[in-house]
C-alpha cells in the first residue's frame, strides 16, 4: 500500500526503479512544470526537530524537454503517478494533454505547493479546484488525483468539490506552510523566507485532514504526512486512506524505508487479525 510521494527521489527513472525494488507499490514523479524553472536559491532544504523544512521552489526542465525521461516510465515495474503543476488552467491542460502519450497510470495535480508565489491559487478554493479538475478531465483519459493543501480551513469541502468535478482520487496532504526564523539571528532559515514542513512533526495534522476528507468523499485517498513506520501507516489507513505515501521517511530511514514499513504493517495486521488493507479501513 506504499507510494513514493512527489518531490523525493522522483527525479529520475533509475531512482524510481530502485524505490520500486525496495517495496513501493507505486511511485510519484517530481512535479513537472510548464517551462524551465531553476527553483529557489540555497538554503532551500534543512532538517528541523522531527521534520524537514523546505522551499525548493519546484525546479523543472519543463515538460517539453523531458521526452527521454517520460519514455523511461515504461521501464518501471509499478504504477507511475505523474505529478504536474502550473500557474493557470492552461498550463495544467497543456501538460496533461501532452503526457497522455507516455501513459502514466495517474496524473497528480499539484495544486498545493506552498513554496512558490502562485502555488496554492487553486488549492485553497473549492470553486477553482473543481474548475481545474473538470477542465483536465476533458483532455485526459488517465485518472486524475488532485493533491490538497492543509493550509486551508475547509479541506473536506475542497475534496468534495474535486470529487463532484470528476476527480478519481484525492492525495493529501502537502507540506504545512510556516515561516521559521533563526532564534538568535531572527533571520529566515530559508532563502525564500517561508516554506513547507514535512516529517513526523506534521503527522497529527495529516491524520486529521485525511479523516475529514474521508468523511466527505467516496473516492480513494492517498494519505501522506509524517509516515515513518508501520504504525504510522496503519494509523493513516484507519483515518481513511486507501494507500499511504512516504516522502521525508526516505530522508530519515533511507530507501529501505518501504520494505521496513511493509514488514511492520504485515506484523500489525497479523497481530490484530486483519486479512487486507481494506479490512483495516472498514473497521473505522
Amino acid at each position: 500500500p506504499l507510494v513514493l510521494a512527489s518531490g523525493i527521489l522522483g527525479t529520475s527513472v533509475e531512482l524510481m526503479k530502485r524505490v520500486a525494488s525496495n517495496g513501493a507499490g507505486a511511485v510519484t514523479t517530481k512535479s513537472i512544470g510548464p517551462k524551465l524553472r531553476e527553483g529557489n536559491a540555497n538554503p532551500c532544504v534543512i532538517e528541523i526537530e522531527n521534520g524537514i523544512y523546505n522551499a525548493v521552489g519546484l525546479p523543472t526542465p519543463g515538460y517539453l524537454d523531458m521526452h527521454e525521461e517520460f519514455l523511461g516510465w515504461k521501464e518501471i515495474d509499478v504504477p507511475v503517478i505523474a505529478s504536474i503543476y502550473g500557474s493557470s488552467i492552461k498550463d495544467y491542460l497543456n501538460i496533461a494533454e501532452y503526457i497522455q502519450q507516455y501513459n502514466p497510470d495517474i496524473i497528480e495535480l499539484n495544486i498545493s505547493c506552498p513554496n512558490k508565489e502562485d502555488g496554492m491559487v487553486f488549492g485553497k478554493s473549492a470553486k477553482m479546484s473543481a474548475k481545474l479538475v473538470r477542465a483536465v478531465k476533458e483532455v485526459s483519459s488517465i485518472p486524475i488525483m488532485p493533491k490538497l493543501t492543509p493550509n486551508c480551513d475547509k479541506i473536506a469541502e475542497i475534496a468534495k468539490a474535486c470529487e463532484d468535478a470528476g476527480a478519481d482520487a484525492i492525495c493529501a496532504i502537502n507540506t504545512v506552510q510556516k515561516e521559521l526564523k533563526h532564534p538568535e539571528l531572527k533571520a529566515s532559515l530559508l532563502s525564500y523566507g517561508k516554506g513547507g514542513i514535512s516529517g513526523p512533526i506534521i503527522k497529527k495534522i495529516a491524520l486529521k485532514k485525511v479523516k475529514e476528507i474521508s468523511s466527505a468523499v467516496d473516492i480513494p485517498i492517498l494519505g501522506i504526512g509524517g509516515v515513518n513506520s508501520g504504525k504510522d501507516a496503519v494509523e493513516m489507513i484507519k483515518a481513511g486512506a486507501c494507500a499511504v505515501g512516504i516522502g521525508s521517511g526516505v530522508y530519515f530511514h533511507g530507501i529501505e524505508v518501504f520494505d521496513k514499513v511493509n514488514k511492520e504493517i504485515e506484523k500489525i495486521m497479523k497481530k490484530e487479525g486483519y486479512k487486507s488493507i481494506e479490512d483495516i479501513r472498514n473497521a473505522y
